[in-house]
């Protein structure tokens, strides 16, 4: 016995954010950036400090797929670092990026 299932907007979206969920992305972490001229690129040398384009104890970005979704803040945990998390997208407008 088969069945007619019909399929609306709202059950096609639901099926598919069901498939997407386990689709591993990259994350990336953004603490600032800085332009250097080719010349400063070849003098660095370990111990060299490049400044960044944000304060200390600013928030740093949350991005996937080159979209910001976050903004943390760096933690230490064990001598490792992590972040915390102070502003988040909704499930809706993290999808809408992708």
């Amino acid at each position: 016995m088969t069945q007619n299932i019909k399929y609306t907007a709202s059950n096609r979206k639901k099926l598919d954010i069901e498939n997407l969920q386990d689709i591993k992305l990259p994350i990336r972490l953004i603490l600032g950036d800085s332009k250097l001229k080719i010349r400063e690129l070849l003098e660095l040398k370990t111990g060299k400090v490049v400044e960044l384009g944000r304060l200390a104890g600013e928030t740093v970005d949350f991005v996937v797929n080159n979209k910001v979704i976050a903004k943390g803040e760096v933690v230490i945990i064990d001598d490792n670092f992590g972040v915390r998390l102070v502003t988040l997208l909704t499930p809706e407008e993290r999808l809408k990026l992708m």
